[in-house]
Protein backbone atom coordinates (compact mmCIF):
# COMPACT_ATOMS: atom_id res chain seq x y z
CA UNK A 1 0.00 0.00 0.00
CA UNK A 2 0.68 3.43 -0.62
CA UNK A 3 1.84 6.11 2.12
CA UNK A 4 0.91 9.12 0.36
CA UNK A 5 -2.60 10.79 2.13
CA UNK A 6 -5.71 9.36 0.37
CA UNK A 7 -6.66 12.63 -1.79
CA UNK A 8 -10.22 12.15 -1.07
CA UNK A 9 -9.66 13.02 2.12
CA UNK A 10 -7.08 16.24 1.21
CA UNK A 11 -10.51 17.19 -1.25
CA UNK A 12 -13.54 16.85 1.18
CA UNK A 13 -14.01 20.67 1.62
CA UNK A 14 -13.36 21.55 -1.79
CA UNK A 15 -16.73 21.81 -3.49
CA UNK A 16 -17.93 23.82 -0.53
CA UNK A 17 -14.79 26.19 0.06
CA UNK A 18 -14.38 26.49 -4.06
CA UNK A 19 -10.80 26.68 -3.52
CA UNK A 20 -9.32 23.68 -1.34
CA UNK A 21 -7.82 21.78 -4.27
CA UNK A 22 -4.31 21.24 -2.97
CA UNK A 23 -2.30 20.32 0.37
CA UNK A 24 -0.68 23.55 1.94
CA UNK A 25 2.93 23.32 2.00
CA UNK A 26 3.58 23.15 5.70
CA UNK A 27 5.62 20.79 5.69
CA UNK A 28 8.21 21.72 3.44
CA UNK A 29 11.66 21.84 4.64
CA UNK A 30 12.03 25.52 3.88
CA UNK A 31 13.40 28.68 5.70
CA UNK A 32 12.03 32.30 4.77
CA UNK A 33 14.36 34.30 3.44
CA UNK A 34 14.33 37.88 1.60
CA UNK A 35 12.68 38.36 -2.00
CA UNK A 36 15.94 39.76 -3.07
CA UNK A 37 17.92 37.10 -2.02
CA UNK A 38 18.85 34.61 -4.98
CA UNK A 39 18.36 30.66 -4.84
CA UNK A 40 21.22 28.37 -6.18
CA UNK A 41 19.80 26.83 -9.48
CA UNK A 42 21.16 23.89 -11.37
CA UNK A 43 19.76 22.61 -14.64
CA UNK A 44 19.18 19.55 -15.80
CA UNK A 45 18.81 19.23 -19.64
CA UNK A 46 19.13 22.71 -21.09
CA UNK A 47 19.17 21.98 -25.26
CA UNK A 48 16.51 23.99 -27.28
CA UNK A 49 14.92 20.81 -27.72
CA UNK A 50 15.02 19.64 -24.33
CA UNK A 51 11.41 19.08 -22.05
CA UNK A 52 10.35 22.49 -21.31
CA UNK A 53 13.86 23.66 -21.95
CA UNK A 54 12.66 26.13 -23.97
CA UNK A 55 10.52 27.71 -20.53
CA UNK A 56 12.73 25.91 -17.96
CA UNK A 57 16.39 27.91 -18.18
CA UNK A 58 15.21 31.26 -18.89
CA UNK A 59 12.51 30.89 -16.16
CA UNK A 60 15.74 30.62 -13.77
CA UNK A 61 16.84 34.18 -15.18
CA UNK A 62 16.26 36.41 -12.13
CA UNK A 63 18.10 33.09 -9.54
CA UNK A 64 21.63 32.04 -9.84
CA UNK A 65 22.12 29.13 -12.34
CA UNK A 66 25.13 27.79 -10.81
CA UNK A 67 25.31 24.46 -12.47
CA UNK A 68 24.06 23.27 -15.96
CA UNK A 69 24.34 19.70 -16.85
CA UNK A 70 23.75 17.90 -20.39
CA UNK A 71 25.06 15.23 -22.67
CA UNK A 72 25.21 17.01 -25.51
CA UNK A 73 28.01 19.74 -25.67
CA UNK A 74 26.77 20.80 -29.19
CA UNK A 75 22.81 20.82 -28.29
CA UNK A 76 23.13 23.00 -24.60
CA UNK A 77 26.04 25.56 -26.38
CA UNK A 78 23.43 27.84 -26.65
CA UNK A 79 22.71 27.53 -22.47
CA UNK A 80 26.75 27.69 -21.95
CA UNK A 81 26.87 30.49 -23.62
CA UNK A 82 24.31 32.34 -22.59
CA UNK A 83 25.18 30.95 -18.41
CA UNK A 84 28.96 31.44 -17.98
CA UNK A 85 28.77 31.95 -14.66
CA UNK A 86 27.62 27.65 -14.55
CA UNK A 87 29.67 25.12 -13.79
CA UNK A 88 29.42 22.65 -16.74
CA UNK A 89 28.65 18.79 -16.55
CA UNK A 90 27.41 15.86 -18.20
CA UNK A 91 26.73 13.52 -15.66
CA UNK A 92 24.57 15.12 -13.11
CA UNK A 93 25.27 12.57 -10.14
CA UNK A 94 29.02 14.04 -10.31
CA UNK A 95 27.28 17.43 -10.22
CA UNK A 96 24.95 16.48 -7.44
CA UNK A 97 27.70 14.92 -5.68
CA UNK A 98 30.48 17.49 -6.33
CA UNK A 99 29.30 20.57 -6.48
CA UNK A 100 28.02 21.84 -2.36
CA UNK A 101 26.39 25.44 -3.72
CA UNK A 102 23.15 23.91 -5.21
CA UNK A 103 20.06 24.21 -3.59
CA UNK A 104 17.43 23.33 -6.46
CA UNK A 105 17.26 21.33 -9.18
CA UNK A 106 15.39 21.75 -12.45
CA UNK A 107 15.07 18.37 -14.61
CA UNK A 108 14.09 18.85 -18.20
CA UNK A 109 15.63 15.39 -19.48
CA UNK A 110 13.55 12.90 -21.37
CA UNK A 111 10.99 10.88 -19.26
CA UNK A 112 13.24 7.90 -18.42
CA UNK A 113 15.77 9.89 -16.50
CA UNK A 114 12.99 12.21 -14.31
CA UNK A 115 12.84 9.77 -11.34
CA UNK A 116 16.71 9.19 -11.35
CA UNK A 117 17.55 12.76 -11.03
CA UNK A 118 15.23 13.97 -9.05
CA UNK A 119 14.92 11.01 -6.43
CA UNK A 120 18.10 11.66 -5.68
CA UNK A 121 17.96 15.31 -5.65
CA UNK A 122 15.51 15.01 -3.14
CA UNK A 123 17.30 12.82 -1.17
CA UNK A 124 19.84 15.32 -0.91
CA UNK A 125 17.52 17.99 0.19
CA UNK A 126 17.33 19.41 -3.27
CA UNK A 127 14.21 21.31 -3.72
CA UNK A 128 12.84 19.95 -7.49
CA UNK A 129 10.79 21.32 -10.32
CA UNK A 130 10.46 18.46 -13.00
CA UNK A 131 8.86 18.67 -16.22
CA UNK A 132 5.68 16.36 -17.42
CA UNK A 133 5.00 13.81 -16.79
CA UNK A 134 6.49 13.54 -13.86
CA UNK A 135 7.80 9.91 -14.50
CA UNK A 136 7.84 7.26 -17.15
CA UNK A 137 6.37 4.77 -15.28
CA UNK A 138 3.40 4.61 -12.31
CA UNK A 139 6.09 2.97 -10.01
CA UNK A 140 9.08 6.08 -10.27
CA UNK A 141 6.01 8.64 -10.24
CA UNK A 142 4.71 6.90 -6.74
CA UNK A 143 8.24 6.84 -5.47
CA UNK A 144 8.75 10.49 -6.46
CA UNK A 145 5.72 11.79 -4.26
CA UNK A 146 6.71 9.56 -1.30
CA UNK A 147 10.13 10.44 -1.50
CA UNK A 148 9.17 14.42 -1.65
CA UNK A 149 6.85 13.80 1.30
CA UNK A 150 9.33 12.35 3.62
CA UNK A 151 12.16 14.83 2.42
CA UNK A 152 9.95 18.35 2.82
CA UNK A 153 11.78 19.68 -0.11
CA UNK A 154 9.47 22.08 -2.25
CA UNK A 155 8.44 20.11 -5.91
CA UNK A 156 6.60 21.29 -8.77
CA UNK A 157 5.85 19.86 -12.03
CA UNK A 158 6.15 21.37 -15.13
CA UNK A 159 1.98 21.38 -16.09
CA UNK A 160 2.07 25.24 -15.94
CA UNK A 161 -1.40 25.92 -16.62
CA UNK A 162 -2.16 24.15 -13.25
CA UNK A 163 -1.49 27.75 -11.76
CA UNK A 164 -2.85 30.12 -14.17
CA UNK A 165 -5.90 31.99 -13.02
CA UNK A 166 -8.18 31.28 -15.76
CA UNK A 167 -7.74 27.30 -14.81
CA UNK A 168 -8.26 27.68 -11.66
CA UNK A 169 -11.72 29.67 -12.31
CA UNK A 170 -12.03 26.90 -14.07
CA UNK A 171 -11.96 24.63 -11.37
CA UNK A 172 -13.80 26.81 -8.79
CA UNK A 173 -16.71 26.49 -11.44
CA UNK A 174 -16.77 23.16 -11.93
CA UNK A 175 -16.63 22.41 -7.94
CA UNK A 176 -19.12 24.94 -7.36
CA UNK A 177 -21.85 22.84 -9.18
CA UNK A 178 -21.82 24.70 -12.57
CA UNK A 179 -21.93 22.31 -14.81
CA UNK A 180 -24.18 19.82 -12.92
CA UNK A 181 -22.89 16.66 -12.45
CA UNK A 182 -20.48 15.67 -14.69
CA UNK A 183 -20.64 12.47 -16.36
CA UNK A 184 -18.58 12.10 -19.30
CA UNK A 185 -15.30 14.03 -20.49
CA UNK A 186 -13.74 13.99 -23.77
CA UNK A 187 -10.12 15.02 -24.76
CA UNK A 188 -8.35 15.26 -27.77
CA UNK A 189 -4.58 16.12 -28.97
CA UNK A 190 -3.33 16.16 -32.75
CA UNK A 191 0.01 14.45 -31.54
CA UNK A 192 2.07 12.65 -32.71
CA UNK A 193 4.42 15.55 -34.78
CA UNK A 194 7.19 12.53 -34.46
CA UNK A 195 7.52 9.23 -35.31
CA UNK A 196 5.60 6.53 -34.05
CA UNK A 197 4.60 3.10 -35.25
CA UNK A 198 8.10 2.51 -36.32
CA UNK A 199 10.60 -0.19 -35.67
CA UNK A 200 13.93 0.24 -34.50
CA UNK A 201 16.25 1.51 -37.23
CA UNK A 202 18.89 -1.23 -37.95
CA UNK A 203 21.76 0.87 -38.86
CA UNK A 204 24.71 2.23 -36.43
CA UNK A 205 26.14 5.36 -37.66
CA UNK A 206 28.87 6.33 -34.89
CA UNK A 207 28.14 8.61 -31.84
CA UNK A 208 28.65 12.49 -32.66
CA UNK A 209 31.82 13.59 -30.47
CA UNK A 210 29.56 15.95 -28.49
CA UNK A 211 27.15 13.69 -27.32
CA UNK A 212 27.71 11.08 -24.44
CA UNK A 213 25.87 8.25 -25.64
CA UNK A 214 25.80 5.91 -22.32
CA UNK A 215 24.79 8.83 -20.45
CA UNK A 216 22.00 9.08 -22.46
CA UNK A 217 20.77 6.20 -21.87
CA UNK A 218 21.18 5.90 -18.14
CA UNK A 219 19.14 3.19 -16.82
CA UNK A 220 17.41 2.17 -20.34
CA UNK A 221 18.55 -0.88 -21.98
CA UNK A 222 21.51 -0.65 -24.12
CA UNK A 223 21.25 0.49 -27.82
CA UNK A 224 23.29 2.11 -30.60
CA UNK A 225 23.51 5.56 -30.88
CA UNK A 226 20.82 6.64 -33.97
CA UNK A 227 19.68 10.43 -34.58
CA UNK A 228 16.33 8.91 -34.43
CA UNK A 229 16.22 8.63 -30.71
CA UNK A 230 18.60 11.86 -30.02
CA UNK A 231 17.61 15.03 -30.03
CA UNK A 232 14.11 15.47 -28.73
CA UNK A 233 12.91 12.44 -31.19
CA UNK A 234 13.19 10.29 -27.98
CA UNK A 235 9.56 10.86 -26.84
CA UNK A 236 7.92 7.87 -29.24
CA UNK A 237 9.89 5.31 -28.11
CA UNK A 238 9.34 3.34 -25.18
CA UNK A 239 12.68 2.99 -23.51
CA UNK A 240 12.67 6.86 -23.32
CA UNK A 241 9.18 8.18 -23.59
CA UNK A 242 5.71 7.70 -22.93
CA UNK A 243 4.38 8.91 -25.68
CA UNK A 244 1.54 11.06 -26.59
CA UNK A 245 -0.24 10.11 -23.42
CA UNK A 246 3.19 11.53 -21.25
CA UNK A 247 3.47 14.33 -23.56
CA UNK A 248 0.10 15.78 -23.41
CA UNK A 249 -2.26 14.53 -21.02
CA UNK A 250 -0.66 16.63 -18.30
CA UNK A 251 -2.39 19.54 -20.07
CA UNK A 252 -5.05 18.21 -21.99
CA UNK A 253 -6.80 16.71 -19.10
CA UNK A 254 -5.67 18.61 -15.85
CA UNK A 255 -9.18 20.60 -15.57
CA UNK A 256 -11.43 17.75 -15.74
CA UNK A 257 -9.06 15.74 -13.45
CA UNK A 258 -8.93 18.59 -10.97
CA UNK A 259 -12.20 20.19 -11.25
CA UNK A 260 -13.99 16.81 -10.90
CA UNK A 261 -11.72 15.35 -8.28
CA UNK A 262 -10.87 12.12 -9.64
CA UNK A 263 -8.50 9.91 -8.45
CA UNK A 264 -7.16 6.58 -9.96
CA UNK A 265 -9.18 4.91 -12.78
CA UNK A 266 -10.95 1.35 -11.99
CA UNK A 267 -10.67 0.61 -16.08
CA UNK A 268 -9.26 1.61 -18.96
CA UNK A 269 -9.31 -0.08 -22.38
CA UNK A 270 -8.10 0.95 -26.09
CA UNK A 271 -8.41 0.65 -29.59
CA UNK A 272 -5.12 1.96 -31.65
CA UNK A 273 -3.36 1.26 -35.20
CA UNK A 274 -0.93 -1.17 -34.93
CA UNK A 275 1.34 -1.37 -31.35
CA UNK A 276 5.27 -2.82 -31.38
CA UNK A 277 7.21 -2.70 -28.39
CA UNK A 278 9.73 -0.28 -29.95
CA UNK A 279 6.97 2.87 -30.36
CA UNK A 280 3.56 4.33 -29.57
CA UNK A 281 1.25 3.89 -32.19
CA UNK A 282 -0.20 6.48 -35.05
CA UNK A 283 -3.09 6.93 -33.17
CA UNK A 284 -5.37 5.67 -30.59
CA UNK A 285 -8.35 6.25 -28.13
CA UNK A 286 -7.89 5.18 -24.45
CA UNK A 287 -11.36 4.98 -22.42
CA UNK A 288 -11.12 5.23 -18.77
CA UNK A 289 -13.69 4.76 -16.11
CA UNK A 290 -13.19 6.70 -12.86
CA UNK A 291 -15.54 5.28 -9.78
CA UNK A 292 -17.99 7.29 -7.84
CA UNK A 293 -16.48 9.68 -5.13
CA UNK A 294 -18.76 10.54 -2.31
CA UNK A 295 -21.66 12.51 -3.81
CA UNK A 296 -19.61 13.03 -7.09
CA UNK A 297 -20.75 10.41 -10.41
CA UNK A 298 -18.30 7.97 -12.02
CA UNK A 299 -16.62 9.24 -15.22
CA UNK A 300 -16.31 8.42 -18.50
CA UNK A 301 -12.67 9.75 -19.90
CA UNK A 302 -12.46 9.59 -23.59
CA UNK A 303 -8.62 10.46 -24.91
CA UNK A 304 -8.11 10.75 -28.44
CA UNK A 305 -4.29 11.22 -30.42
CA UNK A 306 -3.65 11.53 -33.54
CA UNK A 307 -7.22 11.18 -34.74
CA UNK A 308 -10.24 13.83 -34.24
CA UNK A 309 -12.98 13.30 -31.48
CA UNK A 310 -15.84 15.72 -33.90
CA UNK A 311 -17.96 12.57 -34.40
CA UNK A 312 -17.73 11.22 -30.61
CA UNK A 313 -18.39 14.76 -29.45
CA UNK A 314 -22.14 14.71 -31.51
CA UNK A 315 -22.64 11.37 -30.46
CA UNK A 316 -22.15 12.24 -26.65
CA UNK A 317 -24.26 15.57 -26.57
CA UNK A 318 -25.40 17.87 -28.64
CA UNK A 319 -23.58 21.03 -26.84
CA UNK A 320 -20.57 20.78 -29.51
CA UNK A 321 -22.51 21.29 -32.26
CA UNK A 322 -21.38 24.72 -34.19
CA UNK A 323 -18.10 24.98 -32.20
CA UNK A 324 -14.76 24.88 -33.91
CA UNK A 325 -12.19 22.38 -31.90
CA UNK A 326 -8.93 23.51 -31.00
CA UNK A 327 -5.82 21.29 -32.18
CA UNK A 328 -5.90 20.13 -28.15
CA UNK A 329 -8.32 20.82 -26.10
CA UNK A 330 -10.96 19.08 -23.57
CA UNK A 331 -15.11 19.10 -23.48
CA UNK A 332 -16.23 18.60 -19.39
CA UNK A 333 -19.80 17.63 -20.03
CA UNK A 334 -22.17 17.95 -17.24
CA UNK A 335 -26.29 17.77 -16.91
CA UNK A 336 -26.32 21.36 -17.17
CA UNK A 337 -23.89 22.39 -19.70
CA UNK A 338 -20.49 22.09 -20.26
CA UNK A 339 -16.79 23.45 -20.42
CA UNK A 340 -14.98 23.65 -23.97
CA UNK A 341 -10.89 24.20 -23.52
CA UNK A 342 -9.55 25.77 -26.45
CA UNK A 343 -5.63 25.40 -25.77
CA UNK A 344 -3.85 22.63 -24.43
CA UNK A 345 -2.82 24.32 -20.91
CA UNK A 346 -6.83 24.49 -20.25
CA UNK A 347 -5.96 28.45 -19.56
CA UNK A 348 -8.52 29.45 -22.33
CA UNK A 349 -12.08 27.38 -22.36
CA UNK A 350 -15.62 28.92 -22.00
CA UNK A 351 -18.96 27.41 -21.36
CA UNK A 352 -21.61 25.80 -23.86
CA UNK A 353 -23.98 26.66 -24.65
CA UNK A 354 -22.74 29.95 -23.99
CA UNK A 355 -25.71 32.37 -23.92
CA UNK A 356 -26.70 29.62 -20.76
CA UNK A 357 -24.13 31.40 -18.94
CA UNK A 358 -24.17 35.11 -19.41
CA UNK A 359 -24.19 36.17 -16.07
CA UNK A 360 -22.33 33.19 -14.40
CA UNK A 361 -19.70 34.77 -12.27
CA UNK A 362 -17.76 32.08 -10.56
CA UNK A 363 -16.57 31.44 -6.65
CA UNK A 364 -13.99 33.96 -5.63
CA UNK A 365 -10.30 32.61 -5.22
CA UNK A 366 -9.58 32.45 -1.19
CA UNK A 367 -5.74 32.61 -2.58
CA UNK A 368 -3.99 35.44 -4.06
CA UNK A 369 -3.34 35.16 -7.70
CA UNK A 370 -0.24 32.87 -8.32
CA UNK A 371 3.12 34.73 -9.52
CA UNK A 372 3.76 32.64 -12.18
CA UNK A 373 4.23 28.74 -12.39
CA UNK A 374 8.22 28.82 -12.08
CA UNK A 375 8.30 31.70 -9.95
CA UNK A 376 5.87 30.39 -6.79
CA UNK A 377 8.31 27.28 -6.74
CA UNK A 378 11.25 29.23 -6.30
CA UNK A 379 9.26 31.73 -3.70
CA UNK A 380 8.37 28.91 -2.02
CA UNK A 381 11.79 27.15 -2.10
CA UNK A 382 12.82 30.77 -0.41
CA UNK A 383 10.20 29.90 2.45
CA UNK A 384 7.93 32.61 1.44
CA UNK A 385 4.38 31.68 2.07
CA UNK A 386 3.23 30.82 -1.60
CA UNK A 387 1.00 28.24 -2.73
CA UNK A 388 2.81 25.48 -4.97
CA UNK A 389 -0.07 24.47 -7.44
CA UNK A 390 1.48 21.38 -9.04
CA UNK A 391 3.34 19.77 -6.29
CA UNK A 392 4.74 15.93 -6.20
CA UNK A 393 1.74 14.81 -4.20
CA UNK A 394 -0.68 16.13 -6.89
CA UNK A 395 1.53 15.40 -9.95
CA UNK A 396 2.13 12.21 -8.86
CA UNK A 397 -1.65 11.11 -8.32
CA UNK A 398 -2.54 12.62 -11.90
CA UNK A 399 0.53 11.08 -13.82
CA UNK A 400 0.18 7.50 -12.50
CA UNK A 401 -3.97 7.54 -13.29
CA UNK A 402 -3.25 8.54 -16.52
CA UNK A 403 -0.29 6.54 -17.61
CA UNK A 404 -2.87 3.27 -16.74
CA UNK A 405 -3.71 3.97 -20.53
CA UNK A 406 -0.48 2.83 -21.92
CA UNK A 407 -0.72 0.10 -19.57
CA UNK A 408 -3.60 -1.02 -21.49
CA UNK A 409 -2.30 0.36 -25.35
CA UNK A 410 0.90 -2.23 -24.22
CA UNK A 411 -0.69 -5.36 -23.33
CA UNK A 412 -3.46 -4.69 -25.78
CA UNK A 413 -6.46 -5.70 -23.29
CA UNK A 414 -8.33 -4.02 -21.02
CA UNK A 415 -7.11 -3.36 -17.80
CA UNK A 416 -8.65 -3.66 -14.57
CA UNK A 417 -7.12 -1.06 -11.92
CA UNK A 418 -6.14 -1.52 -8.44
CA UNK A 419 -4.33 2.13 -7.73
CA UNK A 420 -3.37 2.07 -4.40
CA UNK A 421 -1.65 -1.11 -4.71
CA UNK A 422 -0.38 -0.33 -8.34
CA UNK A 423 -1.93 -3.60 -9.51
CA UNK A 424 -3.67 -4.60 -12.77
CA UNK A 425 -5.50 -7.39 -11.53
CA UNK A 426 -6.67 -9.29 -14.76
CA UNK A 427 -3.27 -8.51 -16.21
CA UNK A 428 -0.07 -10.26 -14.68
CA UNK A 429 1.37 -9.25 -18.34
CA UNK A 430 0.96 -5.46 -17.02
CA UNK A 431 3.90 -5.54 -14.52
CA UNK A 432 6.77 -4.98 -16.65
CA UNK A 433 5.68 -1.76 -17.18
CA UNK A 434 4.57 -0.38 -13.57
CA UNK A 435 7.39 -0.86 -12.02
CA UNK A 436 10.93 -1.16 -14.44
CA UNK A 437 13.80 -2.96 -14.21
CA UNK A 438 16.89 -0.81 -15.08
CA UNK A 439 19.90 -1.31 -16.62
CA UNK A 440 23.68 -0.71 -16.81
CA UNK A 441 24.00 -0.41 -12.94
CA UNK A 442 21.26 2.08 -12.35
CA UNK A 443 19.30 2.34 -9.28
CA UNK A 444 16.24 4.40 -7.78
Amino acid sequence: MSRLTNRRQLLSTAVATGAGFWVGGSTDRVQGRSAGDKLNVAVVGAGKGSVGGVANLPAMGNENVVAICDIDDQYAGEAFEKNPQARRWKDYRQMLEQQKDIEAVVVSTPDHTHAPISLMAMRMGKHVYCEKPLARTIYEARLMAETAKATGVVTQMGNQGTSHAHFLTGVRAIQSGALGQVREVQCWTDRPTWPQGIERPTESPPVPAHVDWNLFLGPAPQRPYHPAYHPFIWRGWWDFGTGVLGDMVCHVANLAYLGLQLEYPDSVEVKSSPVNDETGPQWCVMRYHFPARGDLPPVRLHWYEGVKPEPYLGQVRPLSYGHALASNGCLIIGDRGAILTENMYCTIWKFLPEERYLDYVAPEATRPTSSGHHQEWIRRCKGQDVHVHSDFQYAAKLTESLLVGNLALRVGEKIEWDGPNMKAKNCPAADQYIRPEYHNGWTL
